[in-house]
């Protein structure tokens, strides 16, 4: 068995609450559940096999990374967008797109978190969620907005 080291425990339900707003935009997209519903399919009070179990502070980041990415979508998409070489943004994977708006989103508003742990924490669901191919995708393209927000003074390293 593994023992985590310090901090480890609060890193993984931060990355299962990344993990849950993912899965939850997912079915605010495709699914058309309602945004209040969403993140309580996937993370069900009651735990089961199909749920993510969060304890109270990674349930609130999970909320406001869900919510706040679906309520910031259009303004996320028009930073994503110009950095999507060859593709319109609206042909982008549905998995790849809600990534790329995730991660925009948390740069944005949760400042304490550094750049790199949420570019690490975008390809990680890249990787598990759509494959290989999308984590260079993934990371050319959240690079490039990394570099503009940074050049705008919006994320401090």
């Amino acid at each position: 068995m593994t023992t985590l080291q310090p901090g480890g425990a609060r890193w993984e339900a931060r990355h299962r609450a990344r993990e849950a707003a993912l899965r939850a935009l997912y079915l605010i997209t495709v699914g058309q559940v309602p945004r209040d519903a969403a993140l309580d399919l996937v993370s069900p009070a009651a735990s089961d096999d199909d749920g993510l179990a969060l304890d109270p502070e990674a349930r609130a980041l999970a909320d406001r990374l869900t919510t706040g990415t679906w309520d910031a979508r259009e303004d996320l998409d028009a930073l994503i967008a110009p950095h999507c070489v060859n593709w319109r943004i609206e042909r982008l994977a549905v998995l790849d797109h809600l990534v790329l708006r995730l991660a925009v989103h948390e740069w944005l508003t949760e400042k304490a978190t550094p750049p790199k742990v949420v570019l690490s924490e975008a390809l990680e669901l890249a990787r598990v969620y759509s494959g290989d191919a999308a984590v260079r995708f993934v990371n050319g393209v959240l690079d490039a907005v990394y570099h503009r927000l940074r050049r705008e003074g919006r994320i401090i390293d």
